[in-house]
């Protein structure tokens, strides 16, 4: 961020003059490169690859919940499953944000990785509703959650200048995920069944995690301080990082919702059974080419500036493409792919956004923070959602309100957004 902004526009708190003090001590000392820098990369697109590239296939497991294993719960009712798993991820950033602030990310990493690979080996032996919930939702994403705050907050300690791009590149270890996962745990539970699955799955992920458990570092020494509730409130006290965490929320309230009903939403129209299981691969290959390239741009012109871009794409497509072409097979492939790209920058752009606002030694704390607001809206989104979702008086389903939900929150995190960049550099055109 142009230091000359925080002389512009000073928060009340004084975090602004906290944020300009650290950064203008450690920017000239980032290494911006070499091997060990790349090697905590390489750790953690590995760790992301696991735990974010899991959640990017909640299609699938709705899908499966729904046709076999329970069949006599509603798409509202199984949704919970998949809600519930990606709010202990993203929203235990909050705990783990802060334990990494203090003690860095090897406890994280030798914690969670165990209790994560427990957890799908406890879904592999699950046949009821509360198990699954239990196993899934609770027990392998509290380890998965601590794995990913792990592995994508340390690069911040080695990159500045380039963290938009860094964060593309460890993001898209999820992206790669989210392409190879679905299409192998589609035909592995055809052919092995689902507990095979799952068991296959842990050993390929225990596997992995523990490439993340060698190679991901932090830079700096942790510095660790008693607890206190005020960490966790200071940050929201300075109004752009309260905005910008407003924004994720909306954004994650819409976010989910093709990547858990797009199956559905596709098969009921009539969509080629063929095409059904790689249409989740298509989000997350564009994802892919969404985080690299938007997380580069963001380098370029600000992040807050490709926030905005970002996130009207998205919001404007998912009104046009997915609600009038819904019955279309062209149309919901080219939505998969804009969905895809968009989706897939936003998960680069917004910790970038959080950190950029940050002092260094909160990062951790702050993008945690961010990370539990941002999960309440995934939490609520997909079962509200599914609670919009109508029978026609032909017996047909109608998606409409689901879809409208979609791109109405997201199109309001455009507002918020929006407020957060002007709070900062109003409306003049500057690199934010």
């Amino acid at each position: 961020m142009n230091p000359a902004l925080l002389e512009k526009s000073p928060e009340a708190d004084g975090h602004a003059a906290e944020i300009q003090s650290d950064k203008s001590i450690d920017e000239d000392v980032f290494p911006e490169g070499g091997p060990r820098a790349w090697l905590v990369v390489l750790g953690g697109w590995l760790g992301l690859f696991c735990t974010f590239g899991l959640v990017t296939c909640v299609g699938v497991f709705l899908q499966y919940y729904q046709r076999d294993l329970l069949s006599t719960y509603t798409a509202s009712q199984i949704s919970w499953i998949t809600s519930v798993q990606v709010f202990f991820q993203v929203g235990g950033g909050a705990v783990w944000g802060r334990i990494y602030d203090s003690y860095g990310p090897r406890w994280l990493l030798f914690i969670g990785t165990p209790v994560y690979c427990l957890g799908l080996m406890m879904l592999s032996l699950s046949t009821q509703y509360y198990q699954i919930l239990l196993s899934q939702s609770v027990v392998s994403s509290i380890g998965s959650g601590a794995v990913f705050t792990a592995c994508l907050t340390s690069t911040t300690t080695w990159f500045l200048k380039k963290r938009g791009t860094v964060f593309g590149i460890v993001n898209s270890g999820s992206a790669v995920g989210g392409v190879v996962l679905p299409i192998m745990l589609s035909r592995l539970i055809q052919s092995i069944g689902f507990p095979w699955t799952m068991r296959a799955v842990g050993f390929l992920f225990l596997t992995l995690c523990v490439g993340s458990c060698l190679l991901v570092k932090t830079r700096t020494p942790p510095k660790p301080r008693p607890f206190a509730i005020t960490d966790y409130t200071n940050g929201l006290r300075d109004t752009t990082m309260l905005l910008a965490t407003v924004g994720g929320f909306l954004f994650f309230w819409g976010m989910f919702l093709p990547l858990s009903y797009i199956i559905v939403q596709a098969q009921d129209s009539g969509i080629s059974p063929d095409l059904l299981p790689y249409l989740l691969p298509i989000i997350n290959a564009v994802s892919l080419v969404g985080r690299l390239v938007l997380g580069y741009l963001a380098d370029r012109i600000g992040r807050f500036n490709c926030m905005l871009l970002v996130t009207t794409f998205t919001g404007t497509l998912t009104l046009a493409l997915w609600i009038l072409g819904s019955s279309s097979t062209a149309a919901i492939v080219l939505y998969a792919v804009a969905f895809g790209l968009g989706s897939g920058g936003y998960i680069s752009t917004f910790p970038a956004c959080v950190s950029q606002i940050s002092p260094p030694a909160e990062i951790g704390t702050r993008i945690g923070v961010a990370s539990l607001i941002n999960a309440v809206g995934a939490l609520t989104g997909s079962p509200l959602g599914g609670s919009l979702i109508a029978k026609k008086a032909d017996g047909s389903t109608s998606f409409l309100g689901l879809q409208l939900f979609c791109g109405a929150t997201m199109l309001c995190s455009v507002f918020v957004y929006g407020a957060a960049r002007y709070k900062q550099a109003g409306l003049r055109w500057e690199k934010i």
